[in-house]
């Protein structure tokens, strides 16, 4: 039977196998064509037709947007990162002073670099893996992490500093006081101010780069920042400790009470991730298509 526009109509269906027939192109009632199940419900294939029946098969692919992540989980993954970086680096200078010196500052540097790098690939895709108060301050001073978010972080990064403090205190004392950072006998308090502001400018630059900057190697990040963090250690272990942290220094303080020059761990890793984000962000090249609205980064592309 001929329709309006003087096109017969087939005599049997057309089916996927026949050739030139599309694979999902829905059924067809007289000159209505009816929607495709699967059109409708998944977006994500990219069909072509069939062109030659014994010719290869066109490509699918499919990707799914990742799941939003909670804040609970965000904050439940930066408490157990915090908590496995502050034990392992507390827990080595102790081990250390047990032991006599067996451990060495490349040890000391080793554990607290290879603990970063694990948290990172571990947690990094989850909370952003920040484990740090000055890395959360600096990251929301510049846009890229909420403001709103950033109490709830600090005070599980807090939280987290004085549950491995206090457990490596039932474990280790009268032990306890090898894990406190405080300076050396001969390094003064501007010394150790200086030491840590460069030290946490470093680490902060790295993180910047690798966080924030769609040209660094981003899968890479967890090997660059315990790098970092393990050059930082042999530059400056020997004379401040190398917390590049507050809470690296505020929990093993509380748990062994010892509180001496406190206020340079609190104030200059602060100001030095604030210094090492903003010259990272100053230097760093425009992206493409001109500047965009930051939005929220870490180590979760």
């Amino acid at each position: 039977m001929e329709g309006e526009d003087g096109a017969s109509a087939p005599s049997t269906p057309v089916t996927p196998g026949t050739p030139g027939a599309p694979l999902f192109g829905g059924f067809r009632n007289g000159n209505r064509r009816q929607p495709s199940l699967l059109r409708s419900s998944c977006k994500c294939f990219n069909v072509e037709s069939w062109s030659l029946e014994d010719g290869p098969l066109p490509s699918l692919s499919c990707s799914f947007p990742s799941p939003p992540i909670s804040l609970a989980r965000k904050v439940g993954a930066e408490f157990i990162g915090t908590l496995i970086l502050i034990f392992a680096g507390a827990a080595t200078p102790i081990v250390n002073q047990r032991t006599g010196g067996a451990e060495t500052l490349l040890g000391l540097a080793a554990s607290s670099g290879l603990a970063v790098m694990i948290v990172i690939l571990s947690t990094g895709h989850i909370s952003g893996a920040h484990l740090n108060p000055s890395v959360t301050f600096a990251f929301a001073a510049l846009r890229h992490f909420p403001w709103k978010h950033v109490p709830v972080y600090i005070g599980a990064q807090i939280s987290a500093s004085l549950c491995a403090s206090f457990m490596l205190k039932a474990i280790y004392e009268p032990m306890m006081g090898g894990g406190v950072t405080v300076p050396g006998p001969t390094v003064g308090y501007a010394q150790a101010f200086a030491l840590e502001f460069i030290i946490t400018f470093n680490l902060m630059f790295v993180v910047t780069a690798v966080a924030t900057d769609t040209r660094a190697v981003g899968e890479l990040a967890g090997i660059a920042v315990g790098a970092t963090v393990m050059l930082n250690i042999l530059i400056a272990g020997e004379s401040t400790g190398a917390s590049m942290n507050p809470v690296r220094t505020l929990g093993p303080a509380i748990a062994a009470n010892n509180y001496r020059a406190i206020w340079v761990y609190l104030t200059a890793p602060i100001l030095g991730a604030l210094a090492g984000a903003g010259v990272y962000t100053a230097v760093k090249l425009p992206d493409e298509g001109g500047d965009k609205p930051l939005g929220e980064h870490s180590f979760r592309r």
